[in-house]
């Protein structure tokens, strides 16, 4: 037969022959799983019964719509295309065989499901699940022939196109197979996924299950038993009943709906026994397919069969049970996340956790011991633990109390610049301590050191960065102290109505976020001027064009001469900048090693988007200057003296505090470097099974590693895979990263343990607001003047940068410098840390645009795609639109 294939004569090669839903069944039928019988109308039917009908013209232009097009433009085009197919007739050779095949399922009467199999359906990357129609209870050929026909046109419903217009997929090269399949007398119908869509795990089949037939769990209008099965072992995990009210049943034609009998609606569908060997037949087909799959089930009495399967998309990687209890390891003790612990957004990685520990604890004990004198603070007062993974700074209660008796000891010391702290002890002693440290080992080749000097390595330049950062800390008080007393003074003596706020006379000055953001700009100035290098860059992916400068190679059909000037130009930038992180964590890559953030900026700018950071910082700076010009000449002269002094003061350390942030990561690319040479010999070595996955060691297994002989330069000791079938951490490395994906998704408390009088004695000290906050509205503190209204997106970090649209509202846990360059392209920015003192509320003025910052929910409480209002003056953030709402 030309236009007919049976399900097992369906290979994974004949996609565009009998569609996503045609393969998936084919597969099924070779596995031996229960199919019910049944056969493809192929895509030769559905492009012969097109051209027949001349329809090909009219459809190709009605369905090539312009990436502007909404909602309705969708609607209208599918009914005129719909339109099309209904006044056509089927050739009478389709008719035929379409015929003939379906009398070999029964007596020419039988029921059977007609369910459309688009070449763009049912694929690992884009499942189309419920774009196009299914009938079910089809009877005689005459109605199967008009099911078809109407199968086919759904290909065209607004839903489907705008799908496929999302997903980049043309209209010319869809085409449309069709299922036919008998139906099964089901008493209970369901589907069910091979791994957990919550959490990710891939050990847990899902089970949703309903009364009658699966249509109705398939579009969600019942509510459904829900069993999850330990796929391993075979037990049931937990499992949900519902009060299942109504149930989808048989009617004379199709189906209909109709109440449950009253002593089955509390009773579960499935039993213990029936789940396991259910959730049998999930694990033989995904076995089968080689990944988690989605299927369509059905029972008929004590029997189960298969419906249809397809590969789940957009599975979230495995991931514990999110955590929440928050209990202490240290019960005598005050936990604090703030300082240090702003920059630690997420949970640790179990390397990171071990070493920046002990080198905070040292930095801590050092500089207060410089500070207040000897044995103040004690073995164990203080340190940088976790609870549930997030790092939180400690101090035992005694150990506190000794430290707050001498706060006018340290303020003294601080404003004397003792223990090399503020302003000239950073610029004198800290930074370039810092810069000596990296230089020296900056000039020993990496893959040259023995594993023990990688890790001797590893340790200096964290402590030489934890030192550094301490430093830091004493001037992030000074400039938010010349910043505050300015801004009383200003408003209390000097400002009149009308007058700015205090911010205006703030802005306009350099500072190292700032300069980055210039030289990127600067970047794509120049490429313009290259003829034929902008638009290279901008048609090259930008993950091509990552690839392409870590090897130095030039992207497939780059020119030469151009590549090798653009990367040298775009180098330059990453020496001088791509230390930035956007984590303290060295798990997080910075720029220096993914660019991506950065890449996408550049395009930004060489699209002719966004404002001229050089003009901008123009603007500002002439309005500070010609706002102070007309302070100091209408104030008195005591009170103009006191206005000058305390305004350069303000000035002078802002800038500063922006500069000694943005160069705490300086040894983070060779440090990162290092360790992932380290990682690469213990995958040579068996130990670990890529070289990433050295983060996720303890520092005792790295340590045991290195002194067993297996992180050594050169070849890998043999020794270490000896009978191992997978490396010898790889459960282990797994593991800790379904824990980490788990404590991800957690909202840390700012303070523990949680009481009511920790809150009263230090909530307003904290750098996040509450994290009770229902309701429509949340609140924050407002740290950059301006209102906008916009849709959300909600960034967890460089991860999703590429995420970012222009206009969008960047929401964060915080930002750090590194987060600097996708403010060009932000309408508003909303973080959970930070406050009208922090990097976020400092960029964000500089840029003109409003910041809601310190909110402790934003990124819990919103969703990519939500439209919602930020008011920057109020500290408000109001969901106007849910993000469900924007789709077409």
């Amino acid at each position: 037969m030309t236009y007919i294939n049976n399900f097992g004569d369906v290979g994974p090669g004949d996609v565009a022959l009998a569609g996503g839903k045609g393969v998936g069944l084919g597969g099924l039928v070779r596995a031996g799983l229960p199919v019910p019988p049944g056969f493809v109308l192929n895509t030769s039917a559905y492009a012969d019964f097109v051209a027949a009908n001349h329809l090909g013209a009219g459809i190709s232009e009605l369905a090539s719509l312009p990436p502007q097009a909404g909602p309705q433009d969708y609607e209208d085009a599918s009914k005129r295309i719909r339109g099309l197919f209904a006044g056509g007739s089927m050739p009478a050779v389709i008719a035929a065989e379409l015929g003939a095949a379906y009398a070999l399922l029964g007596n020419g009467d039988t029921a059977v499901a007609v369910r459309s199999s688009a070449t763009a359906e049912d694929l690992a990357s884009a499942s189309f699940a419920g774009q196009q129609e299914t009938y079910l209870n089809v009877r005689g050929a005459e109605a199967l022939a008009a099911a078809v026909t109407d199968c086919w046109a759904s290909l065209w419903t607004a839903r489907a196109m705008a799908y496929r217009a999302r997903e980049g997929i043309g209209p010319d090269v869809v085409r449309l197979a069709v299922v036919v399949q008998r139906m099964v007398e089901a008493d209970a119908a369901g589907v069910m996924f091979t791994a957990n869509p919550a959490n990710g795990r891939r050990d847990q089949t899902v089970i949703s299950a309903a009364w009658g037939l699966g249509e109705s769990v398939v579009s969600g209008t019942v509510t459904t038993d829900d069993v999850v099965v330990e796929a391993a072992t075979g037990s049931v995990l937990s499992r949900r009943t519902a009060d299942k009210e109504v149930m989808t049943v048989y009617a004379e034609h199709g189906t209909r709906e109709q109440a449950v009998p009253a002593s089955r609606r509390h009773q579960a569908v499935l039993d213990d026994r029936a789940a396991v060997a259910l959730a049998g037949h999930g694990t033989r087909i995904a076995d089968h397919f080689g990944s988690p799959q989605d299927i369509e089930w059905a029972r008929a009495g004590d029997e189960f069969f298969i419906l249809q399967s397809r590969p789940i998309t957009a599975l979230p990687e495995p991931a514990v049970d999110t955590p929440d209890t928050w209990t202490v390891p240290y019960p005598k003790g005050l936990y604090f996340r703030a300082s240090i612990v702003e920059q630690l957004p997420d949970p640790l990685s179990p390397l990171f956790a071990d070493l920046i520990d002990g080198s905070v604890t040292r930095s801590l004990r050092a500089l207060m011991a410089e500070a207040v004198g000897q044995n103040v603070i004690r073995e164990d007062d203080v340190g940088l633990p976790t609870v549930n993974g997030y790092a939180y700074y400690y101090y035992r209660s005694s150990g506190m109390w000794r430290v707050m008796g001498k706060s006018l000891t340290a303020v003294r010391a601080l404003a004397r610049g003792k223990a090399h702290m503020g302003v000239a002890g950073w610029r004198d002693f800290s930074h370039p301590r810092y810069e000596r440290v990296l230089q020296d080992w900056s000039a020993k080749p990496v893959g040259e050191l023995s594993g023990a000097e990688l890790l001797e390595a590893v340790h200096a330049l964290l402590d030489a960065g934890t030192v550094y950062y301490t430093a830091v800390q004493s001037i992030i008080p000074i400039a938010a102290t010349s910043e505050i007393t300015f801004r009383a003074y200003y408003d209390r003596f000097v400002r009149r109505d009308g007058d700015p706020p205090a911010q205006t006379f703030l802005l306009g000055y350099d500072s190292e976020p700032i300069r980055a953001e210039k030289s990127l700009y600067d970047l794509a100035v120049w490429a313009r001027g290259v003829p034929g290098l902008a638009p290279a860059v901008l048609d090259e992916p930008t993950a091509a064009l990552v690839d392409s400068q870590r090897t130095g190679s030039a992207p497939a059909g780059f020119d030469q001469t151009l590549w090798q000037q653009w990367r040298t130009r775009f180098q330059v930038h990453l020496d001088r900048f791509g230390h930035a992180v956007f984590n303290l964590d060295f798990l997080s890559p910075v720029p220096a090693d993914d660019p991506s953030s950065l890449l996408e900026t550049v395009k930004f700018y060489l699209r002719g988007q966004g404002n001229d950071p050089h003009e901008r910082q123009r603007l500002s700076a002439a309005r500070r200057e010609d706002q102070t010009d007309q302070a100091i000449a209408r104030l008195g002269p005591k009170r103009r003296a006191a206005f000058v002094r305390l305004l350069r003061w303000a000035q002078s350390a802002a800038p500063i505090r922006e500069d000694a942030l943005a160069d705490v990561g300086l040894a983070w690319p060779l440090l990162r470097r290092m360790l992932l040479e380290l990682g690469k010999r213990l995958v040579g070595s068996g130990v670990i099974a890529q070289p990433a996955d050295v983060f996720w060691l303890r520092e005792q297994e790295l340590r045991s590693a290195v002194e067993f002989g297996l992180a050594a330069p050169g070849e890998p000791v043999a020794v270490a895979i000896t009978g191992a079938d997978r490396p010898v951490r790889a459960d282990a490395v797994e593991d800790r990263k379904m824990l980490w994906r788990g404590q991800a998704k957690a909202a840390a408390p700012q303070l523990l343990p949680e009481s009511r009088w920790m809150e009263r004695a230090f909530g307003s000290m904290m750098p996040a607001g509450s994290q009770d906050q229902p309701g429509d509205i949340i609140k924050g503190v407002g740290a950059s003047s301006g209102r906008v209204t916009a849709p959300a997106r909600v960034l967890r970090g460089p991860q999703d940068f590429a995420l970012m649209v222009p206009g969008d509202v960047l929401v964060a846990r915080i930002t750090t410098p590194a987060w600097t360059s996708l403010f060009a392209m932000a309408s508003a920015v909303v973080t959970d840390v930070g406050g009208p003192l922090s990097h976020s509320s400092i960029v964000a003025r500089e840029y003109g645009i409003p910041a809601v910052l310190g909110t402790g929910v934003a990124t819990q409480r919103l969703t990519s795609g939500e439209r919602i209002r930020v008011d920057g003056d109020a500290g408000t953030v109001t969901i106007e639109q849910p993000a469900a709402a924007q789709e077409p």
